[in-house]
């Protein structure tokens, strides 16, 4: 397991061996994320819309909530009018 050292300003340089496993590229964002006692590094995608698309756990959908809320404001509007 490869070490690394902390520069004065914070820096560190992953390995490159790391970097090839991760598929990170020169330029490319990665997020830190604390886990308990220790960082996590996530590739993002060069896409962030379709990297993330997916990543909530399943359950109600927002979508389909909205969708029967805007039917119902619709089906009472017409009744006012009616």
């Amino acid at each position: 397991m490869p070490s690394v050292t902390l520069s004065s300003k914070g820096q560190i340089v992953v390995p490159k061996e790391i970097r090839d496993a991760l598929g990170i590229k020169p330029g490319q964002k990665v997020m830190l994320k604390v886990v308990k006692d220790h960082a996590e590094i996530i590739p993002l995608p060069a896409d962030p819309v379709k990297g993330f698309c997916g990543i909530f756990e399943k359950g109600s959908s927002l979508t389909r909530a909205l969708l029967k809320d805007r039917k119902e404001e619709a089906r009472l509007e017409e009744k006012k009018t009616a």
